[in-house]
This record gives structure tokens, sequence and C-alpha cells, in this order.
């Protein structure tokens, strides 16, 4: 795609004086980058459907705080973030992503502080939230939303709550951690989002053993290729005899390159950025890094190219690689990608329970 068929429509989306003309961009732009996708670089064609929809956010917050102000005629209470998690935390959103979001804010001075601090950003996550949807961003089926109060707090609740998890690392609570350790500051201050992963990272360093409980979750999603190297197809439904991409090829590459990113003390969120600060840093060897990156391009590639659906202004997939997709040239790209993230699977496992051993040795785990 020449350069400027997506950063011309960006630049429209940063001129764009209202909710309508967003909507109307995007739609505009999610049939070029989809005409473009097939002969594009993956993560050249990733970054600039990311950036599009960076811009979108961006504007949609920015417009809706504006207003909002307006209207009370008062300023912001207090410095806030707005803050992007999971394929948008990691810069891997699809052209059909929806909401996960939250949002931070600095601590209040006083109880009277407090509560209007609360009140007003209650309101702006609404409108927030109700904007995003109207430019065609659904909101997050679990409920990761600037909306729900679990996703809209003060530094000090965000800490608590993190604090919480990391004291009883359950499933459901290794999973909010896992949510988090995706986070990404997309407007606003920030120093909060910064510091909320200075936390999480340094407990994780000074306390090893919390890798065995992200393991078990890390390794959930099982990648889907038998032990002869075929594809595990889907059996039933309309996508029967498809695969499925998003969490069978792309979910298991990106929780176990994120396990050992947090191993190493990596911030970064991307995927890709993870990889090659792991790679730069010398903590995996280089061929093995390569493949990843491979591996992750057409995870990438594919999962952009499972059918998608317009339901109620929305944008939706299931992430299913339909069986008249799976040409042989997919189905090889696929083989490629999936036995390389099975083998990151198997490293990741090794790395963490040496790294727990080693530790352990060290009298560092308890």
């Amino acid at each position: 795609m020449e350069r400027h068929a997506w950063d011309s429509i960006i630049q429209e989306v940063k001129e764009a004086r209202d909710f309508s003309q967003l909507r109307a961009l995007r739609d505009r732009a999610h049939d070029v980058f989809l005409l473009h996708l097939p002969s594009e670089e993956p993560f050249e064609w990733n970054g600039g459907v990311n950036r599009l929809h960076d811009t979108i956010i961006y504007g949609t917050i920015e417009m809706t705080e504006r207003i909002l102000c307006e209207e009370r005629n008062e300023q912001v209470p207090l410095p806030y973030a707005f803050l992007l998690f999971g394929s948008g935390g990691r810069v891997e959103q699809t052209l059909w992503s929806d909401q996960d979001n939250g949002l931070i804010y600095a601590d209040p001075g006083d109880e009277k502080e407090a509560e209007q601090a609360k009140a007003f950003f209650s309101v702006l996550s609404e409108r927030i939230s109700a904007n995003l949807e109207a430019a065609g961003y659904p909101p997050c089926s679990g409920g990761v939303l600037c909306t729900n109060d679990k996703w809209r707090q003060p530094l000090s609740g965000y800490l608590a709550m993190t604090n919480e998890w990391l004291a009883e690392p359950n499933w459901e609570n290794v999973r909010y951690l896992l949510i988090a350790a995706d986070l990404r500051t997309i407007y606003g201050d920030r120093s909060l989002g910064e510091s909320l992963i200075d936390s999480f990272v340094s407990y994780n360093q000074a306390h090893p053993l919390m890798y065995r409980h992200m393991l078990q979750n890390t390794l959930h999603h099982k990648v889907s290729i038998g032990i002869f190297g075929q594809l595990i197809k889907e059996r039933y439904g309309e996508d029967a005899g498809g695969v499925d991409v998003k969490y069978g090829a792309y979910i298991p590459i990106v929780n176990g390159v994120r396990l050992l990113a947090l191993e190493a003390g990596i911030r970064v969120t991307s995927t890709e950025g993870r990889i090659r600060l792991l790679l730069a840093q010398g903590h995996v060897p280089d061929e093995i890094g390569h493949d990843w990156l491979d591996a992750l391009a057409a995870a990438l590639k594919l999962r952009s190219m499972t059918p998608f659906q317009l339901e109620e202004g929305h944008y939706t997939s299931r992430g299913k690689l339909t069986a008249d997709l799976l040409t042989r040239e997919r189905t090889t790209e696929l083989k490629l990608c999936l036995r390389i993230g099975n083998e990151l699977q198997k490293y990741v496992k090794k790395v963490v329970h040496s790294e727990i051993e080693n530790r352990k040795k060290a009298g560092e785990c308890w």
C-alpha cells in the first residue's frame, strides 16, 4: 500500500470536528485497509491500522472531554489517563476490535475532591464509551471498560486492587493481572499508567513464584495443531472445517511472549516490541526470536483475513479462518505459524520452571 493511502485518512481523522465524521472515516478506512491486506507487510499493515484506531480513540476522548467541560463550565478536576487493554494495549487491534479500556486518575487530596473526581470521571467515562460505541467499537463482553468501577479508579485504588490480586493469585485474579500487564496510556498523564506497571513488574521480579501462577493462564489456550502436524479444525457450526486463528494461533503467541517479557522486566506492551527487546537484551537466541516474529506476523495477517460482520453498527468477527479461505498457501503458512507457536509454549514452560528452580536454590523465592 502506498503510504499516503492510509496517512491521508488518518490526517482527516485528526482534523475531524464531530463524532459522525470519525465514524464515516472509520468506515472508509476499513475498506481501504482490507483491500491492501494481502500485499502489505504484516507489521506495517498492523501499524497503520493501529495508528488509525489510536487517532480515532484519542479524538473521541478529546472531543468528549471538551464538550463535557464546556457544558459544566468547569475544568477536569484531576490529572487522568485513559488506558487501553487487550489488543489495543498491545497495539494489535484488528479492524473490528471492541472496547477494552479503563481510566485512572491522580489521588484526590481530600474527601470533597474525591467525591468531585468520582462523579466527574464517572460521567466522562460513560460519554467516552458511548461515543466510542457510536464510532463502531462495541463494549468488551468481559466488562473491561472505563464505565466499570473496577477499571475506573484513582491510582491508589488501582494499586490496592492489583496488590490484592497478587496476594491471592487464583485463576481469576491472575487473569486480571495479565490483562493489566498489557495496559497502554493513549490519552492523558502517562505517569499514572507507568506507576501501575512499575509496581506490578517490580513485585513479580521480587516474587518469581508468581510466574508459576501466570504460567497456568498463559498456557491455557493450546495451539491448533495436532501431534502429527495436522490442523485442528472446527467440527461443528457455520465455521466447521475452519481454524480458530485468534485463540489457536495468535493468543498462544501473545500469551507466551508476554510472560517472557514480564520475567525479563520488559515494560513495552506490543508483542512485536517485546520480542525485539527479548532479542536485543539477549534473553532469547536470535534464530528462535526471529522465528517468533515470523509466526506473529503470520498470525496477525491471518487473523485479519477472518470473515467479519456488521451488526447493529458494530464490526465483529468470530476469529475463525473458514474452510473456503484455507488455500494450500495459507494452510502451509498457518501450519508453520502453529508449529512455531507450539515450540514457543514449550520454551516458555522451560524458562519459567528453570527461573523458579534457580531462585529457589538461591533462597529468593520464599
